[in-house]
C-alpha cells in the first residue's frame, strides 16, 4: 500500500472558464491546491457564489485583453 499522502495548502488562485466562446477569470479565489499537482480543490459554497458570478452578468472589475493562437500540425 502506498503511504503518499496529497498535501493540500489554502491559496487564493485565479478561476477561469469559457462561456459562450469567451473567457471568463475571478481572481482571488479560495481553494485548496495540490503543492505537487497544482489541482486545484473548490468548496461546494465557492462553487456556487461562482456560478453566481458568471451567471448574473455582473460589471467586472477590469477587463483584458488576450491573445489567440492556433497550434496547426
Amino acid at each position: 500500500m502506498n503511504n503518499y499522502q496529497e498535501q493540500l495548502i489554502e491559496k487564493r488562485v485565479t478561476y477561469s472558464l469559457e462561456l459562450n466562446g469567451k473567457f471568463i477569470l475571478i481572481e482571488n479565489v479560495p481553494a485548496r491546491v495540490n503543492e505537487e499537482t497544482g489541482e486545484q480543490f473548490f468548496a461546494p459554497s465557492t462553487v456556487v457564489f461562482l456560478q453566481q458570478i458568471i451567471l448574473d452578468g455582473q460589471e467586472p472589475k477590469r477587463v483584458i485583453q488576450t491573445p489567440v493562437y492556433s497550434y496547426a500540425a
